[in-house]
């Protein structure tokens, strides 16, 4: 029996915030791949190593965490004033699926650096040394992102002193700006309310702020589920009937938000909505054991992504804790102390994280005009990936 021999692809392996994936340059993808359907999806589980009964995606680049199961493609600018056109895909780690419903706010940081590395903004954008802003438009939810990129000696400068919870290793720091994070036209709040009742058949009812901005999140206060706020990974993830209990609780939450009509949706919707619990700040331990003073935070959040606790924060779902923050009587507001604010320094299972963020109120209804977070972004590998023939 004869086989086809593997084909490669140019791509280049990167750690945006505290997450990694596979980027491509939309030029460099095989012509079947270069736009939606199931060639791309079939090509990037491939890459990714997905599906995998076992759930390890060993025979792929995928690290097996919602964190690293990731592809992001890049190419030219199809809308006026951007430079580049951004879609991000969330491979599912042992289901035969790629996720296209939202974005990846840590991956973000990275956009900027592989466009210029790929040639895809003008030259006369980047200056010799300095700061280059690129201007992404992120077309899985139709929103702009300005990138502010460290430049030294005409190329990107990827080292440098910024920490980053959750990351290991210093960096250059990447400021990122999320502009109208609100879901298009549509209420940010879907059900038209600061805070609602969550009745989850077998589980339980809950207070939820359920918002769209920067993704689709559910926060529910910790307390109400059991928890304090101060869990890690292993308190949550090592728990089959808490994971079931989320599961649930995001399934119906998706439901009621208008995302998707039947709870068995949620499956095939592994990347949005998110779940998060909030608290009230307090002392606990990071992962890294390093020790987190109620000082120093507004509020404590974990929240839930591809049905596990996340080790630190995603970068959208920061955007939704900022936007959801910064509006008097959400749930994190109230986390927070209550009051307006435009900024909330939050405790995540690594350590924390500062967010800015501005909403403003019209006709009765909320929008999100924008969210600031710093990042941090260096590429990890370069060259090509190969996976089998067709």
């Amino acid at each position: 029996m004869q086989h086809s021999p593997q084909i490669k692809v140019a791509a280049t392996y990167m750690r945006g915030g505290t997450s990694k994936g596979v980027f491509f340059n939309l030029k460099d993808l095989p012509i079947a791949a270069q736009v939606a359907g199931p060639h791309r999806d079939a090509l990037l589980m491939r890459v990714i190593g997905s599906p995998d009964a076992y759930a390890k995606q060993i025979d792929g680049m995928g690290g097996a965490t919602s964190s690293t199961s990731k592809t992001v493609i890049v190419g030219p600018a199809t809308v006026a004033d951007h430079d580049v056109d951004y879609l991000f895909g969330q491979v599912s780690i042992n289901k035969a699926f790629v996720d296209w419903s939202g974005n990846c706010g840590n991956l973000s940081c990275a956009v900027g650096a592989f466009a210029i590395n790929a040639g895809l903004v003008d030259a006369s954008r980047i200056p010799l040394n300095g700061v280059a802003l690129v201007r992404i438009w992120q077309a899985n939810i139709k929103k702009t992102i300005l990138a502010h990129i460290p430049i030294s000696n005409g190329v990107v400068q990827e080292t440098g002193d910024f920490l980053l919870d959750g990351v290991t290793f210093p960096a250059a720091e990447i400021k990122l700006e999320f502009i109208n994070p609100s879901a298009g036209d549509a209420d940010m709040f879907p059900t038209g309310n600061l805070v609602d009742q969550l009745d989850v058949p077998n589980v339980g009812c809950f207070s939820a702020t359920m918002i769209n901005a920067g993704i689709a999140t559910i926060f529910i206060n910790a307390h109400d589920l059991g928890y304090s706020g101060t869990e890690l990974q292993p308190d949550i993830n090592t728990d089959p009937q808490a994971l079931a209990k989320l599961e649930s609780i995001r399934a119906h939450g998706g439901v009621k938000m208008g995302l998707f009509s039947h709870i068995d949706d949620a499956q095939q919707r592994q990347h949005t909505p998110k779940v998060a619990f909030v608290a009230a700040a307090q002392d606990y331990t990071s992962s890294s054991g390093s020790a987190v003073a109620a000082v120093d935070v507004d509020l404590l959040v974990r929240a839930m992504s591809m049905g596990q606790l996340h080790h630190a924060m995603m970068g959208t779902a920061a955007v939704a804790i900022g936007t959801a923050a910064a509006i008097t009587g959400t749930l994190v507001n109230q986390a927070a102390g209550g009051g307006a604010r435009s900024s909330v320094t939050f405790g995540h299972p690594s350590g924390t994280l500062t967010v800015g963020a501005e909403a403003v109120e019209q006709d009765g209804r909320w929008s999100a005009t924008k969210a600031i977070m710093s990042r941090s972004a260096r590429v990890l590998m370069e060259g090509w990936v190969r996976v089998p023939g067709a």
